[in-house]
């Protein structure tokens, strides 16, 4: 058997081509890429073939990372919510474009089959479409006061750094139900995919990203943190995450 990772195989150029991918990828985002944990080997579990590798995360970058995400949401959360969703729809058009090459690396990865792949990414552009209108009714009431002269009004804030941790079954739908709509209500997301599906986290990090970057946001809106149960175990203890998201 060939010890070429996949990557480097022409069957599989789209990893590069299209999804930014690279033998070696650092697995941690705070707005620019970086790592200094371990290398993870990512095997497809079809053949066994290594994929390419991820450098996962330590203690310290997992700080920078979520210290980044509280900078980052002071700016995301003083936009209007219509801006936000609008830019939300910004990235659901982006991963609609990547509909194809996304599919095949959740198939590659984490061994659906191929329209299970597509039709996963699928899910979270359709959630971006929703969360684009939701954008639009985050309303509260107003109510009357006992003083004269005064009213009451019912404003939602939002929480800040959401954290989101997602399972290898669904690498990309459960990040994209809950970034989507965390988003357009004004948090930023720090996010920790499968160990066992990191490139797939990478790859889709780099889309949701780039968007915000495009839009003169800090891509740390929704930072990444490839590793393992050490990572997992710091968000659960994090004060800093008010609330935290996982599917296990």
């Amino acid at each position: 058997m060939s010890a070429l990772p996949l990557i480097n195989d022409p069957k599989y150029a789209f990893l590069k081509d299209e999804l930014d991918l690279k033998e070696e990828n650092s697995g941690m985002f705070d707005g620019t890429w970086f790592a200094s944990g371990d290398v993870v080997a990512s095997v497809c579990p079809a053949n066994g073939r290594i994929i390419a590798k991820v450098r996962t995360g330590n203690a310290s970058d997992y700080n920078r990372c979520v210290e980044a995400a509280q900078q980052a949401w002071h700016i995301w959360a003083d936009l209007p919510a219509p801006r936000r969703g609008d830019i939300v729809r910004q990235i659901g058009d982006a991963l609609r474009s990547k509909l194809e090459p996304l599919g095949k690396l959740v198939s590659l990865e984490m061994g659906k089959i191929l329209a299970e792949g597509v039709g996963e990414v699928q899910e979270y552009v359709d959630v971006c479409d929703f969360a684009c209108g939701l954008s639009r009714t985050l309303r509260g009431q107003v109510l009357p006061s006992e003083r004269p002269g005064h009213v009451l009004l019912e404003n939602w804030n939002p929480l800040g750094v959401v954290g989101v941790i997602s399972a290898f079954n669904f690498p990309v739908a459960v990040y994209g139900w809950n970034s989507a709509i965390a988003m357009v209500c004004g948090n930023s997301v720090l996010w920790k995919g499968a160990p066992s599906t990191q490139l797939v986290s990478v790859a889709t990090a780099k889309v949701v990203t780039g968007v915000l970057e495009a839009n003169g946001i800090p891509g740390a809106v929704c930072a990444l943190c490839s590793g393992g149960s050490d990572i997992g175990e710091m968000m659960a203890r994090d004060t800093r995450l008010p609330l935290l998201s996982f599917t296990g």
